[in-house]
């Protein structure tokens, strides 16, 4: 067992999870345990107590008490990045959808990790080290989707910028729209999804479901949704915007009121429901649009990505025009 140790966040780790930054720096803490010395303010970010949900930023300082785990599992400095294969480079400039000289929107593919974890190798965070410019900068993470969900990911250039866009997030500036094709048609088709959520850990991951108010651990999560097309009663197309920014929230939201997400192996419960002829069982979710002001004050960075080729599939089956439907970002947030 250690003393105490003060950490400082590194310029790849804007934006992160104080949990998310202690799964990486030190995996053999539970997630109960970090929960217990947040609570008892040992864990400080900065001097000041936390939650599991706060966001940290390059520079902060992470007070870690002496932790009771095997020391192999405690690393004592930054773990190595991984290095860009050969081929990366290409591979993510193939996916820039709008780029200036701070900021870039990549479209990101359905089954591409973001970042590394158990058993990933292959992800956006490590190859976007292939992309280091003629000073040393290298384009970080400001925001993270789902191995499985498909559209815009917004990277910052440079450490500064990616502060930024990262404080542009937390202050909820960025406007984000998600087409999702979901089981069944939502009862009022206009509507709000106000819960609480906590995270529960499982064999193959981990899973959000919603908690009660006050429970210890929960964050609370607010999505509007709107049904734009239906194919009978079988199946709709929804336009989700998410004000919270919780791990797993659209899924699990959509799954809370009984539509869950089709082709999604963690929150899909209907029972005795086929998946109709001719789609693939993958996750049907696009983060289809993104709105935030640019962090430098050029105007409005407004991008929209096109729908994955299993989606695509699927809308041409059912019918459902992509280019007749533009999603209107305004609205209430309160």
């Amino acid at each position: 067992m250690a003393g105490v140790a003060n950490i400082t966040v590194g310029g790849d780790e804007a934006g992160m999870r104080l949990d998310r930054w202690f799964k990486a720096h030190y995996p053999g803490l539970s997630h109960v345990a970090l929960q217990k010395l947040l609570r008892t303010g040992q864990v400080r970010l900065d001097g000041k107590r936390c939650e599991t949900s706060t966001r940290v930023e390059p520079g902060n300082v992470v007070r870690v008490p002496p932790l009771a785990t095997d020391a192999k599992n405690l690393p004592d400095r930054e773990p190595k990045p991984e290095k860009p294969l050969e081929g990366d480079a290409a591979f993510l400039k193939s996916l820039v959808l709008w780029e200036d000289d701070d900021v870039m929107v990549l479209n990101k593919p359905a089954g591409l990790s973001v970042q590394g974890g158990s058993g990933v190798h292959r992800h956006v965070d490590a190859m976007l080290q292939s992309l280091v410019d003629k000073r040393g900068n290298v384009p970080r993470l400001v925001h993270r989707l789902d191995k499985d969900t498909a559209g815009c990911l917004v990277i910052a250039k440079r450490r500064l910028v990616a502060a930024e866009l990262a404080a542009l997030f937390r202050s909820r500036n960025a406007k984000k729209t998600y087409w999702a094709l979901c089981a069944g048609v939502p009862h009022p088709k206009q509507g709000k999804i106000s819960t609480w959520l906590t995270r529960d850990e499982e064999k193959d991951g981990e899973k959000m479901r919603v908690a009660r108010h006050g429970e210890e651990g929960a964050s609370h999560a607010l999505t509007h949704y709107s049904v734009v097309d239906v194919a009978g009663q079988k199946l709709s197309w929804l336009s989700l915007k998410p004000v919270t920014g919780r791990t797993h929230q659209l899924r699990a939201h959509t799954a809370h009121i009984g539509h869950p997400i089709v082709g999604d192996p963690k929150y899909f419960d209907k029972r005795d429901w086929e998946l109709p002829g001719g789609m693939q069982n993958k996750l049907h979710l696009l983060a289809r649009r993104i709105v935030l002001p640019h962090p430098k004050g050029k105007g409005v960075i407004d991008v929209t990505a096109p729908l994955p080729p299993h989606m695509l599939q699927s809308w041409n089956l059912l019918g459902f025009d992509a280019s007749s439907y533009d999603p209107d970002l305004d609205g209430d947030e309160d």
